[in-house]
């Protein structure tokens, strides 16, 4: 299990392993927000619940301008796992289907590798679209793709449990918290 890192504003930073979590507890760099249960971790001379959710004492600046690059995980994220010609999730993918990443412009025309001309595609409807322009060969993507929110970046790959969701919709509102799949 994982600890949800919150700034000391409340904001969500980031994920971190909960040994991590409590060696930030134990420096006084952080305070548990919420404990997930009631395990405990126990040394030698301390007892504390594990933690689900910490703060950091002090505030940490994150810069607004989060600009990730394209990576399959965050783009495959972006677009629920979901081909966005056919539909199908990966879960209904055929045996030796997988999803991938398609370039409405291609590259070998000019297209680049940007978040406004790419989108998940199986297997099987990129290699049917091919080399041709969405107009050309009559597939146009079911979403109309475009940059993600950086917090949709940061935590759409990661497993939130409810209590570090709760959070994330506090900060950011319940539109943000769909939009991860939550």
């Amino acid at each position: 299990m994982r600890c949800l890192a919150l700034n000391s504003s409340f904001e969500p930073l980031t994920m971190v392993p909960v040994r991590r979590a409590l060696r930030l507890v134990i420096e006084g760099k952080a305070e548990i927000v919420e404990a997930e249960g009631r395990d405990v971790v126990r040394s030698e001379h301390l007892v504390l619940p594990r933690p689900a959710i910490i703060r950091l004492v002090k505030f940490v600046h994150v810069p607004r301008r989060f600009r990730r690059q394209v990576t399959n995980t965050f783009l495959f994220a972006r677009d629920n796992y979901r081909c966005q010609y056919c539909l199908r999730s990966q879960h209904e993918l055929r045996h030796r289907e997988c999803l991938t990443r398609d370039h409405l412009l291609p590259i070998s025309r000019g297209g680049l590798n940007e978040w406004t001309n790419v989108v998940t595609a199986c297997s099987t409807c990129n290699t049917r679209k091919g080399n041709r322009l969405p107009d050309e060969c009559g597939m146009h993507p079911h979403t109309h793709p475009g940059e993600p929110h950086f917090v949709h970046l940061a935590w759409a790959v990661r497993r939130l449990t409810t209590t570090q969701a709760k959070y994330i919709r506090l900060f950011y509102g319940q539109q943000a918290l769909k939009a991860l799949g939550g």
